[in-house]
């Protein structure tokens, strides 16, 4: 597996045609496991067993239009009352989160408009939040998922 900066989890693997597929608890369904997904599947586990998100309020690889274009997120998290808490947008550990990445992020957030953003490549996570101004700050972690 890859070397990154989040917390081992316990991940359902299997193979199939030469290639390691990771079951995705969300999707409910094998995904082929690339480096961005092994990443994907980390950020998952973490909000769930460590942020108490509960699974139905996660959504994964939706797409959404911006200026004409469909454009596809990684997750998002709603809250229970419907709003948009979260969007993560994650990369492949060798993918640098350098401002072109902060500018994709910034499409679907203009678009989603989420409380908080999430931007990871596994080795290094950058966190926005929302702040009264309607303005972002960044931070060192998501907030608690509101329950």
């Amino acid at each position: 597996m890859l070397n990154i900066n989040l917390k081992s989890y316990n991940f359902t693997t299997k193979q199939r045609n030469g290639n390691t597929l990771i079951f995705d608890i969300v999707r409910k369904k094998y995904i082929i496991l690339t480096p961005e997904e092994f990443v994907r599947q980390h950020v998952i586990h973490y909000l769930v067993e460590e942020k108490k998100v509960p699974l139905g309020l996660i959504n994964v690889e939706k797409s959404i239009k911006f200026n004409g274009l469909i454009k596809r997120f990684d997750l998002v998290v709603y809250s229970r009352d419907g709003q948009m808490f979260l969007l993560v947008e994650c990369k492949a550990p060798n993918v640098e989160i350098n401002q072109k990445v902060v500018k994709q992020a910034g499409v679907y957030q203009k678009v989603l408009n989420p409380h908080c953003v999430m931007l990871t490549n596994g080795l290094n996570s950058v966190y926005f939040v929302k702040n009264f101004d309607s303005g972002f700050s960044q931070e060192l972690d998501v907030p608690p998922f509101p329950h």
